[in-house]
């Protein structure tokens, strides 16, 4: 016999916690499932932990409106709760005259959204940091930096606070979209009839899509994987604020961020992999990082870096192989499922967006 619930969110990471929040914050009935044996240890516990301003995204898209709006709600949500969070600000910087063009771009287009930026010729910007090296950068006010697991342990505690649960080592094998509910089938053989379910499974979201039966395949996204490597600073950096150069094709180049101890780290860069779980990373790919950040950082000790981490950027693309580069948030109005609402390509903005994320899917619902 099939157990009956209200509400099934399919993944735990910081965007699955914050639906599954704002659910039961409505007073609904959640139920999460997650496979790996904890919450959050899949793309939102291998990331830049950075709260973005929102600068680069489209305008008009999601990913521009929902990190402006997540970017406000999470500061005043860790303020509130105590999360360990730091506005540090960052510089995006152009280390060549050539790029002072692109500078000019990300402002304008930074202004588009809503978020004002400071033009810095170099002596200005050295003045706030007298280790980089640049012709002009960019200042960023609203960016900072959040200790993740700090808060999406704090969004579970609100959560169970209202009723909601949490049952990890819970893999979904399939769904079926029934009359008047979804059947979510586990791979131990537990059979649940939700009325509403998210798929916020991250990567794999894609893949539990496809093995939906009533929804339309040719509404779900080509995922591909781009592994980002993330390498260390042995010693302290002499920065106080992130360094970003201007973006790249696919992500936002080799830049500097800080955890909240003041520690450095470089990345992420790009790398298309076959998979999900390649997560090593090359040490061999040092000399290219170490290169990019002299750019910006000519002073960088040598043999200072060390193979950090590595993250996979859910990228999705459509069946012609054109890249999706906005959140896509698929309800019913689209595919026509009541009550069932995907959620592809959640990459970066994804941990800033989060809680406003969760607003708009339980709007959805």
């Amino acid at each position: 016999m099939a157990e009956q619930v209200d509400g099934v969110v399919v993944g735990a990471g910081v965007v699955g916690l914050a639906v599954a929040r704002a659910l039961a914050l409505r007073g609904r009935e959640v139920l999460v499932l997650e496979a790996a044996p904890a919450f959050g240890t899949g793309t939102s516990a291998r990331n830049s932990e950075v709260i973005h301003a929102g600068l680069y995204y489209p305008q008009g898209s999601l990913k521009a409106r929902l990190c402006v709006q997540g970017r406000e709600l999470l500061y005043a949500y860790c303020a509130a709760r105590g999360i360990a969070h730091r506005r540090c600000g960052k510089l995006v910087v152009a280390t060549a005259e050539a790029q002072r063009g692109a500078l000019r771009a990300v402002q304008a287009h930074a202004l588009g959204n809503g978020v004002p930026l400071h033009w810095l010729e170099r002596d200005a910007a050295r003045a706030l940091e007298p280790a980089l090296e640049c012709v002009a950068a960019l200042l960023s006010p609203e960016t900072g930096l959040v200790d993740s697991h700090a808060l999406m342990l704090s969004l579970l505690a609100d959560l169970e606070q209202a009723g909601g649960v949490l049952a990890v080592n819970s893999a979904v094998e399939r769904m079926e979209c029934t009359q008047g509910a979804i059947e979510v089938v586990a791979k131990d053989g537990t059979c649940l009839h939700a009325r509403t379910v998210v798929n916020a499974a991250g990567l794999g979201a894609p893949d539990l899509a496809r093995r939906t039966r009533g929804l339309d395949a040719a509404l779900v996204p080509q995922p591909r994987y781009a592994k980002g490597n993330y390498f260390t600073l042995s010693g302290r950096a002499p920065f106080s604020r992130l360094i970003y150069p201007v973006p790249e094709a696919a992500g936002l180049g080799v830049h500097l961020t800080l955890d909240l101890a003041g520690q450095a780290r470089f990345g992420p860069d790009v790398q298309w992999v076959d998979g999900p779980d390649d997560l090593a990373v090359d040490p061999a790919r040092a000399e290219a990082f170490d290169a990019a950040v002299r750019t910006y950082w000519p002073g960088l000790p040598g043999g200072a870096l060390a193979p950090g981490y590595a993250g996979i950027r859910p990228k999705i693309f459509d069946a012609q192989g054109a890249a999706i580069t906005d959140f896509v948030v698929q309800g019913p109005a689209v595919h026509g499922v009541p009550g069932l609402v995907n959620l592809f390509g959640i990459e970066s903005p994804g941990l800033t967006s989060a809680l406003a994320l969760g607003a708009l899917v339980a709007d959805m619902l």
